[in-house]
């Protein structure tokens, strides 16, 4: 059994390899605290796979050795990554993903306890010692005596437990190998899959890359180069996505199975077709369309039928029109979810419809699953958020149909608009003003949504609309009519708004019907492809506090390494295509990426077939909450330890001090939030029998979000029900410190409407 140092030094000597068919490293902090506790501990950590060949023909990670036995490492990547990360300060060789997550760690020599670097808490602090530096060549425990020198007593302690530490590299560490010089790659990834439950699983795309990476080792590099640069331009594709075009160019066919028979040269050649058709339809997309950035990038995987179209056409579109009629099939099949169910079934029946008949085929096939006609109805557009289905259609009407802006007067085309540039989502009726008269779902309606400038959006405020519209239409004559904003004042009062929202919906429908038609028939609409210039469309709602609730979770999980989610992601079922939910966050492959199923946040539960998302593998969190309490159970589980409760702060409510009285007012509270305000905060009234009043209102303040119960309290207009309110209670002042007393009064402040 290998010691853990001669491990890390046949990394650097490139006999330990990463074959290219693993994914990256996904590890967060804590997890990795957990290792080193572990280690630090003698606790058992696993044992590792080796696949132990001298093949030159098998794809791999690092820098390889000129010629001998290489030892491809199958299971153990996440821990060993880590290991070398930790004790050399730096990612081994095979490394991608984000270093981050075990650079800085430092060892508390009284406390026993690792944690990364923090200033505020470490400098100047003695007895928090750099793991990297304890590591380090020619350093070792003896190196930091001098810092302990005073106290003798003190000092042999914490000899000791630097020596526990530093003799983690000596850990022998168990390797089974899979040897023979016949193992292929399948055989080696199929072995790897079944020992590897706990950890990240290969997808169906990679287990066919896996094979042409032997062929062609530059194959995922390759891929990943154009993915970046796609990132860069504002769409953010998967591998998957991409190998999927590559293999309708190749093979006419939607299983990545197909692959098995193209050669490594045929892949190539056909990965680089399929780059630049997708640049051709982007083009397309973004320049005909408007569609210029991801989150208005609607029903992306109608793009391999185009790459395939356009590969049987050399290429290219065989002109305007039938670019048009492409673009008019692919707006299509994303508002009616062609491809949200069995895609490769459906995939499969257009390469084959696209490879008989073209385009004209393809809108016939579309047509006929439809009942015969496409058309866009008033009631398509009832959704609500940006994760509706009919989101990027009302961002696509703005950019070609001459949507001008209420400030200027401008049509909301970049080249018009300079400095100003930078589009918002603007509520109609501010969402202030609906909060008492209506529920969420109406005062997030698609319908409410228009587009402006971020000057004129901050200019109107929270202006009525029976206010300010009427300034706009003598100002800027049309300008209403441009937005499909009805022009009858009547419906501008907030008494009259769902019919506002019927008005604007037929308007909506009308526009969309009218364009759409255009496309097909081949009649200019007036926007040629070199009009729309791309534009930055900047999200800001910051006055719901719904809204700065999914915004901050999903910032806290990335900063704890978790992976990006989808936000206000439409959820399909795969059998049927209907859609199940539009969630605030999802997670398709897991918080971390492969490891665990997939994670919805769905914080309207009542508009969701939760029945049926957990028939189909979904862990869904229907509140901030618990989602962030799940985390914190997971993180602590990783880390090895257990959040203790500060007993000073759990305080019995039959006492008769400040805190007990806080307390009684914590319970009053709540009974008056079921009774008043309709809400049942169920978890407040265990967190206060759990850890008492104190503890909870510092927990709660000192959330990287406001609360489940802060935000539903401001839906119904309750703010001063809040535990966030009772902190600023001049009697309850002196339990908290002043960066508590200011976390409550800014959340207050930037909410309180009525302030």
């Amino acid at each position: 059994m290998p010691k853990l140092s001669t491990l890390l030094d046949e990394i650097d000597s490139g006999t330990v390899l990463l074959p290219e068919f693993q994914r990256g490293y996904v590890w967060n902090r804590d997890q990795v605290r957990g290792l080193m506790r572990s280690l630090y501990l003698g606790y058992p950590v696993g044992g590792l796979l080796m696949w132990e060949t001298n093949s030159d023909g098998i794809s791999v990670r690092g820098s390889a050795a000129s010629a001998g036995v290489k030892q491809l490492l199958l299971d153990g990547q996440q821990r060993v990554t880590s290991m070398y990360g930790v004790m050399r300060g730096t990612p081994p060789p095979f490394f991608e993903g984000d270093p981050s997550a075990f650079t800085g760690l430092y060892f508390n020599v009284e406390d026993e306890v690792f944690e990364f670097y923090a200033p505020s808490k470490m400098s100047g602090d003695q007895q928090w010692i750099s793991v990297k530096e304890l590591f380090a060549p020619g350093n070792g425990p003896v190196s930091f005596l001098p810092r302990f020198a005073a106290d003798q007593e003190q000092a042999t302690r914490y000899l000791n437990r630097l020596n526990q530490l530093h003799q983690v590299r000596d850990r022998e560490f168990n390797q089974e190998k899979i040897t023979g010089a016949n193992k292929s790659v399948d055989e080696v990834v199929d072995i790897f899959n079944k020992v590897n439950s706990g950890g990240t699983k290969l997808s169906k795309g990679d287990l066919a890359l896996a094979k042409l990476c032997a062929e062609w080792p530059e194959a995922r590099t390759d891929m990943r180069g154009n993915l970046e640069r796609w990132k860069s331009a504002g769409y953010d594709f998967s591998l998957d996505w991409l190998l999927r075009n590559a293999t309708a160019v190749a093979t006419g066919r939607a299983l990545f199975s197909s692959l098995e028979k193209v050669s490594a040269s045929q892949f190539e050649q056909a990965l680089t077709a399929s780059v630049q058709h997708i640049g051709t339809f982007l083009d397309a997309v973004s320049g005909r369309l408007g569609l210029d950035h991801d989150r208005v990038l609607m029903g992306r995987y109608a793009t391999p039928v185009v790459s395939y179209l356009l590969s049987q056409n050399g290429g290219q579109f065989q002109d305007a029109v039938h670019r048009d009629k492409v673009l008019y099939w692919y707006v299509h099949t994303a508002l009616w979810g062609r491809f949200s169910g069995s895609t490769e079934t459906y995939l499969q029946q257009d390469y084959e419809t696209a490879g008989r008949a073209g385009i004209d085929g393809l809108i016939a096939t579309l047509e006929r699953t439809r009942g015969g006609t496409l058309e866009v109805r008033p009631d398509d557009f009832e959704g609500s958020t940006r994760g509706a289905r009919f989101y990027p259609l009302l961002y696509l009407l703005t950019r070609v149909s001459g949507a001008r802006d209420f400030g200027s007067g401008l049509e909301l085309k970049a080249q018009l608009l300079g400095k100003l540039s930078a589009l918002q989502i603007h509520h109609i009726f501010p969402k202030a003003l609906l909060r008492d008269h209506y529920d969420r779902g109406e005062i997030n309606a698609l319908a409410n949504f228009c587009f402006l400038t971020q000057i004129t959006n901050l200019q109107i405020g929270k202006r009525a609309p029976e206010d300010y519209l009427s300034e706009i239409a003598a100002k800027h004559p049309g300008v209403l009519e441009s937005q499909w904003i009805p022009t009858d004042p009547n419906l501008w009062k907030v008494e009259n708004y769902l019919d506002f929202l019927a008005a604007r919906r037929e308007l909506l429908a009308g526009a969309a019907q009218s364009f759409l038609d255009g496309l097909i028939s081949g009649a200019s609409t007036g926007v040629e492809q070199e009009d729309l210039t791309p534009v930055v469309v900047v999200v800001d709602e910051a006055d719901d506090p719904r809204a700065t609730q999914v915004r901050d979770v999903v910032a806290e999980l990335r900063r704890l390494g978790y992976a990006e989610p989808t936000v206000d992601a439409e959820i399909a079922d795969p059998a049927t295509g209907r859609v199940l939910a539009v969630a605030e966050a999802f997670w398709s492959d897991g918080l971390q990426v492969g490891q665990g199923n997939p994670v919805i946040l769905e914080l309207d539960p009542e508009d969701a077939d939760l029945t049926r998302l957990e028939e189909l593998g979904y862990e869904v969190f229907t509140s901030v909450d618990s989602l962030l309490g799940f985390v914190a159970r997971r993180n602590e589980i990783a880390a090895g330890t257990d959040v203790e409760l500060d007993t000073a702060e759990v305080v019995d409510a039959t006492d008769g001090d400040l805190a007990a009285e806080l307390g009684r007012h914590m319970i009053t509270g709540y009974e008056r939030g079921r009774s008043e305000a309709g809400y049942n905060a169920t978890y407040f009234r265990s967190m206060l029998a759990e850890i008492g009043p104190v503890a909870t209102a510092k927990k709660l303040l000192a959330s990287p979000t406001v609360s489940d119960g802060f935000a539903s309290l401001w839906e119904r207009g309750r703010l001063d029900l809040t535990v966030e309110a009772l902190v600023l209670d001049e009697r309850f002042e002196t339990l908290f410190d002043l960066d508590e007393l200011e976390v409550a009064r800014r959340r207050l402040e930037q909410f309180d409407y009525s302030a």
